[in-house]
C-alpha cells in the first residue's frame, strides 16, 4: 500500500488534488478524481507489459534445440546433387531399372555403405517386383534424407517396418541373407543353404545382445547410433576375412556356438531341455540356476517357455553370457536370474538360495565349503554395495569383478578355478581398464582350435577308410586353409525360425 502512494504522488495532477483534500477543501469533484486515478493505473499496467515482453523473448531465443531423435540436420549437404548422381549411376543399367546385382553402384551413390545395397533395394520396392526403377528409389532416397540426418536414423528407416521407429529381428533378416549371399569370406557357404538360417539367427542375436541395451526388443535409433553395429557394418565391405569382426560377423564365433548347442541338443530337434542344458560344460552350472534359466527371466518365447524348452537363439544369449559376465548385457542376464522376487535387489536370503546349491556339490566333490557368512563377507566386499547387506545391478557394473561374484554362487568350476588364482592376480585385473580380448573372444579361439585338434585326430584315426564329409566340412577347410577338415556337422532336420519374443522391463 505504501508502494502504491508512492506512486500515486508522481503524478502533478493528482498530486495537487491529493493536497486540495488534505487541507478540508471541498470543491474537488469525486468523479474528476477518480477518471484521473484509472487513467494513471492504465497507463502504469501498460507500461509493466512493455517491460516483461522484451525479456520473455530473449528468453525463448536463447535457449537453442538439443534434442534431434532423427538426427542433427546437416546444412552443407546438396540433395540435388546427389539424386543427380544417382540419376547418372542409374542410366548405365537397361531401361534404368536396377537389379540386386546392381545395388552395390547405386549404395555407393547414395554416399552408403556397400550392404546398405538391400535395406535400399527392399525400401523401393525392388523385394515385391525383382528390380527397382529411377523414380522410385530417387523419390524413397529424397523422402529419407529430407527426415533422417544421421546414418542410424537412415538404417532403421530403410529396414523397419511402415509405421516403426525401430527395428525387430525379422527385419534384419533379408539384409543378412544377402551378405551372406554376396560376401567373399562366406563364399563357402553357397553349397550349405541350410545353414544360412543358423548363421543369421546367430547374427542377428549377436546385434540385440549389444545393441538392445533396453532389453525390449525393439532396436531404436538411439540405441543403434549408441552401438558399434553401423562401423562394423561399414568395415564388412573392406574386410574380406569374416572372422576378423568379432563382434557380430565372425564366421569362427558362429562355429562355435552352433557346435556346442549341436553336442547339448542330443535329438537335434533345435531345442534343449533342463537335462540338457545340465551337460554343458561338464554339468558346471548348478541345478537351481539352471532351473531359473528355464522360468522365462531372459528367454523371449512364451511358447518354448510353457513346453520347458531353449530354442537356439537363446542359447546364443546365454553362452556369450556364460563365457564373459563382464559386459552390460552379461551382468543384467545374470543378475535377472538371481533376482528371485525381481525387486532389483540381491538379498541375503537370494544369495544364500543358490550357495546352498554350491555347497552341496562341493561336498560331493570331497571339498569342505566356506560357511555362507564368510562368504557373503567375502562378496559384500568385494562388491562394496552403496547400501549395507543389498546389491543392486548398479553395484554389480560399476564393481570389476562381476565374473568372480556370479561365478561363487553357481559356476562350480570356474569358482574353483578363482579360488586357486593368486591373489595379486585379481588385484592387477581390477586396475586393469581396457581389455585388448574380451573373455568371449579368448572362449571362442580356444574352443574353435580344440575343435580343429579333435577334428586332425579323428582324421587319422579314419584314414583306414572313406569318411565322407558334409560339404559344408569340406568348404570350411578350404576356406580357412586348414589341411584337415572339420568334422561333419549332420543335415538340420527343419530350418530355425525366429521367435516372438517377450521382453521384460529393465531394472535401471
Amino acid at each position: 500500500m505504501r508502494m502504491r502512494e508512492l506512486s500515486l504522488r508522481q503524478d502533478p495532477d493528482l498530486r495537487k488534488e491529493l493536497a486540495l483534500l488534505a487541507r478540508g477543501c471541498d470543491f474537488v469533484l469525486p468523479s474528476r478524481f477518480k477518471k484521473r486515478l484509472r487513467a494513471f493505473q492504465q497507463g502504469q499496467a501498460q507500461a509493466q507489459v512493455r517491460t516483461q515482453e522484451p525479456v520473455a523473448t530473449a528468453l525463448s531465443e536463447s535457449i537453442p534445440k538439443f534434442y534431434f531423435p532423427q538426427g542433427r540436420p546437416q546444412a552443407n549437404i546438396n540433395i540435388d546433387s546427389l539424386i543427380s548422381k544417382i540419376e547418372k549411376t542409374f542410366s548405365q543399367f537397361p531401361n534404368e531399372r536396377a537389379t540386386i546385382e546392381d545395388m552395390g553402384k547405386v549404395a555407393k551413390a547414395c554416399e552408403c555403405p556397400l550392404y546398405w545395397k538391400m535395406p535400399l533395394f527392399c525400401s523401393a520396392g525392388g523385394d515385391r517386383t525383382g528390380f527397382v526403377s529411377v523414380h522410385k528409389l530417387v523419390a524413397m532416397w529424397r523422402k529419407t534424407l529430407q527426415t533422417c540426418h544421421d546414418d542410424a536414423s537412415k538404417f532403421v528407416h530403410l529396414l523397419a517396418k511402415p509405421g516403426c521407429n525401430y527395428l525387430e529381428q525379422d527385419d534384419l533378416i533379408p539384409f543378412l541373407q544377402d551378405v551372406v549371399n554376396s560376401h567373399a569370406g562366406l563364399a563357402f557357404l553357397k553349397e550349405a543353404p541350410d545353414f544360412h538360417s543358423r548363421y543369421i539367427t546367430t547374427v542377428i542375436q549377436r546385434i540385440f545382445y549389444n545393441a538392445n541395451r533396453s532389453w525390449t526388443g525393439k532396436i531404436t535409433c538411439s540405441e543403434l547410433r549408441k552401438s558399434n553395429f553401423l562401423q562394423n557394418l561399414a568395415l564388412l565391405e573392406q574386410e574380406e576375412d569374416v572372422n576378423q569382426l568379432t563382434d557380430f560377423f565372425s564366421y569362427e564365433h558362429f562355429y562355435v556356438i552352433y557346435c556346442k548347442f549341436w553336442e547339448l541338443d542330443t535329438d537335434h530337434d533345435l531345442y534343449i531341455d533342463q537335462k540338457d542344458l545340465a551337460q554343458h560344460n561338464d554339468q558346471a552350472i548348478s541345478q537351481k540356476m539352471i532351473e531359473r534359466l528355464f522360468s522365462g527371466t531372459v528367454t523371449r518365447d512364451r511358447k518354448v517357455h510353457k513346453e520347458g524348452r531353449l530354442s537356439y537363439a537363446d542359447f546364443v544369449w546365454f553362452l556369450i553370457s556364460e563365457e564373459d559376465k563382464k559386459t552390460d548385457t552379461s551382468i543384467e542376464y545374470w543378475f535377472r536370474c538371481m533376482d528371485l522376487d525381481g525387486d532389483g535387489v540381491l538379498s541375503m536370503y537370494e544369495l544364500e538360495y543358490f550357495y546352498e546349491d554350491q555347497c552341496q556339490r562341493l561336498e560331493t566333490m570331497a571339498i569342505e565349503p566356506l560357511p555362507f557368512e564368510d562368504c557373503l563377507c567375502q562378496m559384500l566386499d568385494l562388491v562394496k554395495p552403496e547400501v549395507e547387506g543389498k546389491i543392486t545391478l548398479r553395484d554389480l557394473k560399476r564393481c570389476k569383478l562381476s565374473h568372480i561374484f556370479f561365478d561363487t554362487f553357481f559356476n562350480i568350476e570356474k569358482y574353483l578355478d578363482h579360488e586357486q588364482k593368486d591373489p595379486f592376480s585379481i588385484i592387477r585385473e581390477m586396475e586393469t581398464d581396457v581389455q585388448e580380448v574380451t573373455d568371449w573372444e579368448k572362449y571362442a579361439a580356444e574352443e574353435y582350435d580344440i575343435l580343429v585338434a579333435e577334428e586332425a585326430a579323428n582324421d587319422q584315426c579314419n584314414d583306414a577308410y572313406d569318411n565322407p564329409l558334409s560339404p559344408l566340412g569340406q568348404h570350411i577347410s578350404t576356406e580357412l586353409g586348414l589341411k584337415r577338415p572339420f568334422f561333419q556337422i549332420p543335415s538340420p532336420h527343419c530350418k530355425l525360425e525366429l521367435d516372438e519374443y517377450e521382453y521384460e522391463e529393465d531394472f535401471e
